[in-house]
């Protein structure tokens, strides 16, 4: 909780939902790089995640969009919630 109130990690976005309500979010960013595995192979893919609070955003969905200073990001794929059910992690890509 107190990572998502300082102003040196987290940082206020737009979360618009597939209805088109706009809300004021703070959000961490998460930017790691991926490897997936694919058969014998190992790919690498830089990701982009965000990890919002479940009572600022209650279900996130694919296909949402994520407006953080000028740039806007689409979910992809299913959120998933941390153990305690407090924290979304959404992977998201470019809108």
């Amino acid at each position: 909780e107190s990572l998502f109130a300082d102003e040196n990690i987290a940082t206020e976005a737009v979360y618009t939902d597939g209805s088109g309500t706009p809300d004021l979010v703070r959000v961490v960013a998460r930017r790691a790089d991926g490897i997936t595995g694919f058969g014998e192979a190992r790919l690498w893919s830089e990701t982009q995640r965000f990890d919002l609070r479940v009572r600022g955003v209650a279900n996130p969905r694919p296909g949402d969009r994520l407006e953080i200073g000028g740039e806007a990001f689409l979910i992809q794929g299913e959120p998933t919630r941390d153990p305690e059910r407090l924290v979304w992690t959404i992977d998201v890509h470019p809108a």
